[in-house]
């Protein structure tokens, strides 16, 4: 994709450097479905009280930690090993720094459903709908910040960022609602959980766009 008037006598190895940045590319994509399929399962495990959801999330996340832990791996070598261009070595260390915000998300993701675990034994909450918005947003900042990477689109990465402001809002919002509460009946252990998801959202949020400023960036070369 950026690889043009290639030195004549170096087609070789360049062509091989393309095809090792491309497979790195696919391992990131495939890291994002994995973390776009944990946040589902979060979903499913807090909102429709799916347990077997949780489970999964588990089991997904080893595969995620896995994951990233190669394609680090593999940026590094392809950097020491090649000594890339400018241009190169720009998208290789963003890739570094987008898949660890990738890692947090699926992190996140896993400890929405150990949150849903602990909050299945007690009744729905009446707040739980507005919850439920605030993570399709952060949801659907994840697509779009993945879709902007597989696209390489700048302003797509850039409209990422900007949406984090609506969740932002839908944090304080719910933190009013939840933690100022008076003459609470009964246990205060669904508020604290409640808090406890609103905060890993909103942190998910804040990586989702991450990812968006990290692909502008890649293409741009702007910060």
């Amino acid at each position: 994709m950026f690889y043009k008037n290639v030195p004549e006598g170096q087609e070789p190895i360049r062509v091989h450097f393309e095809r090792q940045i491309k497979r790195i590319q696919r391992d990131v994509l495939r890291m994002g479905a994995l973390v776009e399929r944990s946040c589902c399962l979060a979903r499913e495990a807090l909102f429709d009280r799916n347990l077997a959801a949780a489970d999964q999330i588990r089991k997904l996340d080893k595969k995620i930690d896995r994951l990233y832990k190669q394609i680090e791996l593999d940026c590094v070598n392809l950097i020491a090993l090649q000594s890339p261009v400018a241009q190169d070595l720009r998208l290789l260390s963003a890739l570094m720094q987008l898949v660890r915000d990738l890692e947090r998300i699926g992190d996140y993701a896993q400890n929405l459903g150990d949150v849903a675990v602990q909050l299945f034994p007690y009744p729905e909450s009446p707040h739980l709908g507005k919850i439920q918005q605030m993570f399709d947003r952060c949801r659907a900042m994840l697509a779009l910040s993945l879709e902007s990477l597989s696209d390489l689109n700048a302003e797509l990465g850039l409209d990422v960022r900007q949406r984090d402001d609506v969740v932002d809002s839908d944090y304080e919002t719910l933190y009013n609602l939840l933690a100022r509460q008076k003459d609470v009946k009964g246990m205060i252990e669904p508020i604290v959980l409640q808090v406890l998801i609103i905060r890993h959202l909103e942190r998910m949020a804040d990586h989702a766009a991450n990812i968006g400023k990290r692909v502008a960036y890649i293409v741009t070369g702007k910060r």
